[in-house]
């Protein structure tokens, strides 16, 4: 059985994550500062509460795991398009290490589209309301993305497009070269449900796809 741990699991494409696995047999870890809340019980589920961005939470969290699920988002409030934002960068510093002492290999990390180099993706007419209310949380999850393309670790980056709710359509399209890179909408669970299709695939490694519906 393999011990996967979900960054974030309590919620959105985290909590779609942590479901997905749990019905694929695997033993999940489910990390964030809400885990203890979570409402979902399963004798395959483990709830850890903690801070992304702690040394010690995150050692604790990931210890015996086989994979890390990064999931990390941030609250929809005005400091979203105030900043500063930091949480991605942070937290990604501070696991990678951790990640890397352990022998922990594979990691998975959930940005987004238009970080890293999917930016030169967006469209002229996206880009001025994009950067208005995301920008600060997409330029610092562009530093995550270059901390875990710069780390030894066999890592995927998975950029959804826009995220809505709603059931699983198996019919998402994976962009996986940059000129098929667009944005649309995309639901968590299909996210979810990529994330555990290519849990351990060699093939994955070191891609960073796009992800729509």
């Amino acid at each position: 059985m393999i011990r996967i741990v979900v960054m974030g699991g309590s919620r959105g494409i985290g909590l779609e994550t942590v479901k997905a696995l749990l019905g694929d047999g695997h033993e999940v870890v489910a990390f964030s500062r809400g885990a203890d809340k979570l409402k979902l019980d399963n004798p395959a589920l483990l709830k850890i509460s903690g801070d992304a961005t702690n040394d010690g939470d995150v050692r604790a969290a990931i210890d015996q795991a086989d994979i890390v699920v990064q999931t990390l988002g941030v609250s929809l409030n005005l400091n979203l398009i105030t900043g500063p934002i930091n949480l991605f960068s942070t937290a990604t510093k501070t696991l990678i290490p951790i990640m890397e002492s352990k022998g922990i290999r594979r990691l998975i990390a959930v940005t987004g589209f238009g970080a890293g180099d999917s930016e030169g993706a967006i469209n002229c007419f996206q880009k001025i309301p994009f950067n208005f209310i995301f920008g600060h949380a997409y330029r610092d999850k562009s530093k995550q993305e270059e901390n875990i393309k710069n780390s030894g670790l066999d890592w995927t980056i998975v950029r959804p497009g826009v995220l809505i709710n709603g059931p699983l359509k198996p019919e998402y399209r994976v962009h996986k070269h940059q000129k098929e890179w667009r944005n649309g909408i995309i639901t968590r669970a299909a996210v979810a449900d990529y994330i555990s299709r290519i849990l351990i695939d060699p093939n994955t490694y070191g891609t960073d796809p796009v992800l729509t519906n």
